[in-house]
């Protein structure tokens, strides 16, 4: 389901648009499931494991190129064995599309990245 999401591309936003309501919310979080909706509706986060330093940094590097080239950027916090990254849309102060077509982009990534992973 995930494929669903992943296949498609962010679209500019520009503000004056409501955030998602909670049901599409969910709906999108479906496809998306190790994805925690936080600050009530407002963002989702994933944290992800690593076994080391360096495979954390590889990915947050992966994740920032598939960020620039959806012109839509996340919050990333990482360390020894762990990245967590944080998607919102700032200019509608909640959650749009393009959030979750990221963390299904993201998810991607991070499967394919095969037995590295922790």
């Amino acid at each position: 389901m995930a494929d669903t999401l992943a296949g498609k591309t962010c679209t500019p936003c520009k503000g004056g648009i409501p955030p998602l309501a909670e049901q599409e919310i969910e709906r999108l979080r479906d496809q998306v499931p190790n994805w925690e909706v936080r600050d009530e509706a407002h963002r989702i986060e994933r944290r992800f494991k690593f076994r080391n330093f360096a495979e954390a940094l590889r990915f947050v590097g992966q994740v920032g190129q598939v960020a620039e080239a959806e012109r839509h950027h996340p919050d990333i916090a990482f360390g020894w064995g762990y990245a967590t990254v944080n998607l919102q849309t700032k200019k509608i102060k909640g959650l749009h599309q393009n959030d979750f077509i990221l963390a299904a982009k993201i998810d991607r990534l991070f499967s394919a990245s095969g037995p590295a992973n922790a």
